[in-house]
This record gives structure tokens, sequence and C-alpha cells, in this order.
């Protein structure tokens, strides 16, 4: 694992040596695991990271990916953006990258950056984190627990129809998902690098009480009527379910089951 971790970010710098060669380029910039936030940097982590350059270079940079090369062949290449790329390096090293011009800093949200490389003469103040509008956390169970329940009272209604993979989507992802939103005023969190982008990431060691029943709530396809279930009861360990809702959705999942 250290000798991976030590590759990924030798890997960066090496791109930075090569962009700092190529006309045009005024940055690096390293972000989330190869930014600030090395210390959750393991094996399975990957370069994320945005190049900043000069007025009209975009184009260049993104039809040709030469600067890349330089510092590493690729195995694969997918424009996923109309400003950056999915990479897969021919060691196996994994990245996806975007490209701005340096006015578009104003524009672009990010955050646990790392300038890895700036060209000398570049004086703009590029800030760790930027363009994130501050999210109030939800300060009411009633919304968002309620919205789960009947995510779940659907998902098995349309499971017993044979729409399974809707079922799917409305019980392990959208009933999870308000859960998941209320976590916060359901158990104490522990400080392991939350994600504004996605309030899912890392939450095994963020919650790691609702992390232990998460293979309850998620028995997969064939057994949703039993995930539902799960997620019915830690529901009712935490708020004050309705009696007849919770008994209705009790009746579908016996029906599903059969």
């Amino acid at each position: 694992m250290i000798q991976q971790t030590k590759k990924l970010l030798q890997r960066l710098d090496a791109i930075g040596e090569s962009i700092s060669k190529t006309d045009g380029a005024l940055g690096l910039l390293g972000l989330g695991s190869v930014g600030l936030e090395t210390d959750r940097l393991d094996e399975y982590s990957d370069l994320d990271f945005f190049v900043f350059v000069r007025a009209g270079e975009k184009p260049r940079f993104l039809e040709s990916l030469d600067w890349l090369e330089q510092a590493s062949p690729l195995a694969y290449a997918f424009l996923n953006t109309e400003v950056g790329y999915k990479i897969l390096f021919e060691d196996g090293i994994y990245g996806e990258f975007a490209i701005f011009e340096e006015e578009e800093l104003a524009v672009i949200s990010y955050t646990g950056g790392r300038m890895v490389w700036r060209r000398p003469d570049w004086q703009t103040n590029v800030p760790a984190s930027w363009g994130l509008a501050a999210k109030e956390p939800k300060t009411d169970l009633h919304h968002p627990l309620n919205e789960a329940l009947t995510n779940l009272y659907v998902g098995l209604g349309r499971y017993a129809r044979g729409e399974r993979l809707s079922a799917l989507r409305f019980i392990q992802s959208y009933a999870i998902d308000n859960l998941i939103s209320v976590l916060h005023l359901l158990e104490r969190e522990e400080s392991f690098f939350p994600d504004p982008f996605g309030s899912e990431r890392r939450l095994e060691r963020r919650f790691p009480t609702f992390a232990a029943e998460l293979n309850g709530m998620l028995q997969g396809c064939d057994r949703l009527p039993e995930s539902a279930l799960a997620i019915l009861s830690y529901m009712e360990r935490h708020y004050a379910v309705n009696e007849r809702l919770g008994m209705e959705i009790r009746r579908l999942a016996r029906e599903c089951r059969g």
C-alpha cells in the first residue's frame, strides 16, 4: 500500500514536471486524497487534478494529451465532459482531470486543493477550496424520514408487480439517501473527511453504528422485502413512525415474500 500511495504522488509530481515544459500551462492543482487529504490516501485512491492554462489554451490541452503521456503512457482516455477526461495509465493508475483557463476559477467548485506546480510568474491566488455554497445541515427529521417511509411503501408495491429495478432504487437508494441526510441528528458523527459532493462518501468511518446495519438494509435485488424491513426497523428505533404506514409496509413485505 505504501508503495502504491507513493506512486500516486510521484505520478502527480511527474505530471507537474511535464506541464512545466508545456507552453500555456499555469498550474497543477491536486484534489482530494492527492491534494490536502493525503491522510486518507490508500491503494484504491486515484488521481484527481485540475490543470490551469492561459486564455485560449484549453483546446490544445484537451485535443492532445501529449503533455500527460510525457509523464507516463496512457492505456485509456475518455473525454467525459467538455473540460476533462477519465484516464488509465499503462501501469494501472486511474485518474480524472479537468482543464480550466484562469478566468474560469470563479465558476468551478472543488475542495482539498493543493498546488503541486505553478508557473513562477503566475500570481493568481488558488485557495484550497472554492465555489462551494455552504450547505445547511437538516435540522428536522420529519420530512426526510417520512420520505423514506413512503419510498419503502412505493418500492415494495413495485417489487410486488415485478418492477425490481425501480423497487431497488426506491428501497436501497432513495430511502437510504433520505436516512443519510439526517444521520447527524440520529448518531454521533466521527470526524473523517466529509465530502460536500457526496454524503455517502466515507460514511462507514463517519457513522460506524449505522454502517454496521447496512448489510441488513442492502441485501440486493432478490431480498428487497428483507431490506425494507431492516430499514423500517432502524427508523422505528429512532423516530415515531406512523403506526398504520408501518403496518402497511410490513404487509407488503409479507406479500412480496409469498
